[in-house]
């Protein structure tokens, strides 16, 4: 610890994993430098948050100042299909709307650190902005519009962030490097350490619309602002539909890569012949107002051979991404940013930033990241079981603790254990009632090693 550094800690990103863990470590007293490529406020995609940030944001003082920004409040959420059959095996019962709907109020559970029924939509480029800024002002020193090009591991008690800004380069020496460069995903790209998720291989394209009467496709009045999830009957396709504002919504479709590519020349034409599958909902969307380009978003799984080493962790999406079906994506970025601070404090306070420090952040992220991963391999494997659970009341507080976001600091809950069972009970029996539904999408022990 006796060499010269110019940080204790470089940050690579300050999105909302890299902001978070700044602010943890500001707070603690450790030297902190953010590097962040662009200049916020910035567009982002990832609008909707889950309970599991609210505890984040109480305990790194940002929780006021997301209450009084004005965001929508998100009370639950809401899945619809074009799907209405009611085939249900022995032991479930279908609700009088069939199988094809389902929709949760986060009121229903207590969840530890969370005194309220809601969290909230949010426009990114405003939420990420004060994050960062909140960093700031806990004593980080945040340097925006200054991308990281990589890191020289050559000295390990010594990593050096090779910054450039405009035209000019600079190396800054840390004692440790955290990689919060989300699908940028800086060091497992340097390291090859990033690995192509073998079987969830999605694409997306999104907007945001204003104007869209949000009930026109809600089952209940009392739904309206929730994120919608409308599966399309089209094989794993679904569209998301987030509030931003009153009037604002973003709506984006999520689809394989193989059906993505044919539509690369033609996003618009793609998003609407998608979207047309289900004509109440393009109905909707034909009677407000497009106010966004089209965009695209890519690279949506993957993993890393390895998240922690000597001088190293890797947090939020530099770590690991799953198909967001469940709104995962914000939650862990600054679920993972609190786990590894408490290991990085730690570490500074003993000087020995050795991979072994960091093992707690490791197992208990993995735990947490798996438990997401077989969640929405579940759901895509055969979704319709998901009603089915949502509308079991053996299995409902189970299954609305995963989609709380509550996966860290447990074990696997009986709702998930039984969903795994009833899913490979349904593969290997070709008369089971559920069979022929079953998807295309089936994890693969090669996907589940990457977490």
């Amino acid at each position: 610890m006796s060499k010269d550094v110019d940080f204790d800690i470089g940050v690579i990103g300050g999105g909302p994993a890299g902001a978070t863990i700044a602010s943890y470590l500001a707070k603690a007293g450790l030297s902190v430098a953010v590097f962040e490529g662009a200049v916020f406020p910035r567009e982002h995609v990832g609008e909707s948050l889950v309970p599991a940030t609210m505890p984040v944001m109480r305990e790194i003082g940002v929780l006021e100042k997301i209450d009084t920004a004005g965001f929508p409040r998100k009370y639950g959420a809401a899945w619809t299909s074009a799907d209405d059959r009611r085939d249900s095996p022995t032991g479930f019962q279908a609700s009088s709307h069939g199988w094809g709907v389902a929709e949760i109020a986060y009121e229903e559970r207590d969840q530890a650190g969370v005194d309220r029924p809601y969290t909230y939509h949010v426009d990114r480029g405003r939420f990420d902005q004060i994050l960062l800024k909140h960093a700031e002002e806990l004593g980080a020193k945040v340097f925006q519009g200054t991308r990281v090009t990589g890191v020289d591991f050559d000295d390990p008690d010594r990593p050096v962030l090779r910054v450039k800004l405009g035209g000019q380069r600079a190396g800054v020496g840390v004692r440790m490097v955290v990689d919060a460069s989300g699908r940028g995903t800086t060091l497992g790209t340097q390291l090859k350490l990033k690995v192509p998720d073998p079987v969830f291989d999605q694409y997306a394209v999104h907007t945001w619309f204003e104007g869209l009467d949000r009930g026109l496709v809600a089952r209940r009045p009392e739904d309206a602002d929730y994120i919608h999830v409308h599966f399309l009957p089209l094989e794993n396709t679904w569209v998301w539909q987030i509030p931003i504002t009153d009037t604002i919504t973003s709506v984006g479709v999520v689809t394989q890569k193989s059906r993505f590519k044919e539509a690369r020349e033609d996003l618009e034409g793609f998003f609407w012949k998608t979207v047309s599958s289900r004509p109440e909902l393009l109905d909707a969307l034909k009677n407000s107002e497009r106010i966004r380009p089209f965009k695209t978003e890519g690279d949506y799984s993957y993993g890393m051979r390895q998240i922690a080493a000597d001088g190293m962790v890797l947090i939020g999406d530099a770590a690991r991404f799953v198909d967001p079906i469940f709104s995962s994506g914000v939650s862990v970025a600054m679920n993972s940013a609190r786990l590894a601070a408490k290991d990085i404090i730690a570490a500074h306070a003993a000087g020995d930033f050795r991979r072994e420090r960091f093992d707690g952040y490791v197992s208990t992220l993995r735990r947490g990241v798996r438990m997401w991963y077989d969640f929405i391999s579940m759901y895509y494997r055969l979704n319709v079981l998901f009603t089915a659970f949502i509308d079991d009341p053996r299995y409902r507080l189970d299954v609305i603790r995963l989609l709380q976001g509550d996966v860290y600091d447990a074990e696997e809950p009986e709702a998930l254990t039984a969903m795994k069972e009833l899913v490979a009970a349904v593969e290997q029996d070709p008369d089971h009632l559920w069979h022929h539904r079953l998807g295309d999408l089936k994890a693969s022990s090669s996907a589940l090693a990457l977490f």
